[in-house]
């Protein structure tokens, strides 16, 4: 976990993908390395993410690629078996995490709430996604939350909300490691093989 924590803390943004299509999954792959984020997370949100997961896996390993919306034990053992390098759950389900622990696969739980963060504390997840950022109230809720639990070691990736526009006020906030973006690759753009417009993003994101 401490692993997967520095690389992602290094890139400060973990892209947040929805993708229908393996075919699209090296394209939108290079779009991220030429746009100097080497980092993505498949969510389990489509059919075809495992298949995904194990394409990008097999064919670039310099991307590290993580599994989201991970919901259930099954999820969690597709995403192994597909290469998955992290997972990332919007909520805290204590047997999805149990089942992660056990096999030794570095995880994420959403939380959003202070019983969320004591519910993933019990299970020493200290790694923790902040999930709806926007909906919950942002940085200010960010800053609340941080406040009673800094002392843990407790650090958040906020999502849901983050934009190009906003995201050095989250960057900036006590105890965000980084955050998920699901603007940078939305399925429209995928859908249309806006490959260029993808990996612009990905370099205003670095330049930031």
């Amino acid at each position: 976990m401490d692993t997967i924590t520095s690389f992602i803390e290094k890139c400060k943004v973990v892209p947040v993908i929805a993708i229908e299509s393996a075919e699209q999954a090296l394209p939108l792959a290079d779009a991220l390395l030429e746009g100097g984020l080497p980092i993505a997370e498949i969510t389990f949100r489509t059919a075809a993410a495992a298949e995904v997961i194990s394409i990008l896996a097999q064919q670039r390993p310099e991307l590290i690629v993580g599994a989201g919306t991970l919901l259930t034990t099954q999820n969690v053992e597709d995403a192994i078996k597909a290469g998955a390098k992290f997972g990332v759950a919007p909520g805290c389900n204590p047997d999805v995490i149990d089942f992660a622990q056990a096999n030794g696969f570095p995880f994420i739980p959403g939380v959003c709430t202070p019983s969320c963060i004591e519910c993933a504390l019990s299970m020493d997840c200290k790694v923790l996604k902040f999930f709806p950022a926007g909906a919950m109230g942002g940085v200010k809720m960010l800053k609340a939350l941080y406040g009673p639990y800094k002392h843990t070691g407790v650090r958040f990736m906020p999502t849901g909300g983050v934009t190009q526009e906003n995201l050095s006020e989250y960057l900036s906030a006590p105890g965000v490691i980084a955050c998920g973006g699901t603007w940078i690759a939305p399925a429209a753009d995928i859908a249309a093989g806006a490959w260029d417009v993808i990996a612009d993003r990905c370099k205003k994101v670095a330049n930031a």
